[in-house]
């Protein structure tokens, strides 16, 4: 049985109030983030600001973001992820899958970071943080410098200060995978920093280490 033909005019239609604004902040948030799947993020945007969780939108757009290995993975990237799966000190694996696929990351990566960091269902989050600054940074002081530019809460060009206590966790983290970095080499590196530390109120920031590399 065919459907009634039936005019609709301006009035008869709602429009929700909010929507506008949803809409405004989508574009916004599709624009500064870029996913190489429009469609797949949206649904993970959506579902978080359903959920009223932090979604998958970077702070800023990306110009230029380096893909010298083609991972996909951008400082922009991993900084989201972080609010994402943070203020909780674990997150679960799948949890971590789900994200990652919201934010259009090949998955091949994130089962090499996985396997690299021996990680089980339950994984602690800042432990995997460190391997992503380390696929972004190749090198141990680069990881670094990568880590403190996406912690820091000092605005963008500060010193990219971060709390000693968890420049110490991911320095020791990486510094551990690295089979020619003893124990007294990482004990005597953090100790020549506590100086600094001690001048900054328990904080460091990237000018501290970057002169002290070796």
């Amino acid at each position: 049985m065919p459907l009634p033909d039936t005019m609709y005019c301006a009035q008869q239609i709602n429009m929700p109030p909010q929507l506008p604004d949803i809409l405004k902040n989508f574009t916004k948030a599709a624009i500064r983030t870029q996913p190489k799947d429009l469609l797949l993020w949206s649904a993970a945007y959506f579902h978080a600001l359903s959920e009223g969780k932090p979604l998958p939108v970077k702070d800023r757009l990306e110009i230029n973001a380096s893909h010298k290995t083609d991972t996909g993975l951008t400082p922009g990237l991993l900084k989201t992820l972080h609010k994402q799966l943070t203020p909780c000190e674990t997150c679960s694996k799948e949890d971590l899958q789900k994200k990652w696929k919201g934010l259009c990351l090949p998955e091949d990566q994130l089962e090499d970071l996985l396997v690299l960091g021996s990680f089980d269902s339950d994984i602690d989050w800042m432990e995997f943080f460190a391997l992503g600054c380390g696929a972004l940074g190749g090198t141990l002081l680069s990881s670094l410098t990568f880590a403190c530019e996406i912690l820091t809460e000092d605005g963008e060009g500060g010193a990219a200060r971060i709390p000693f206590t968890t420049f110490v966790k991911l320095y020791t983290y990486l510094a551990h995978l690295d089979d020619d970095m003893t124990k007294d080499h990482i004990d005597k590196f953090l100790s020549s920093l506590q100086a600094q530390v001690d001048k900054q109120s328990g904080m460091i920031q990237v000018s501290n280490f970057n002169i002290r590399r070796k």
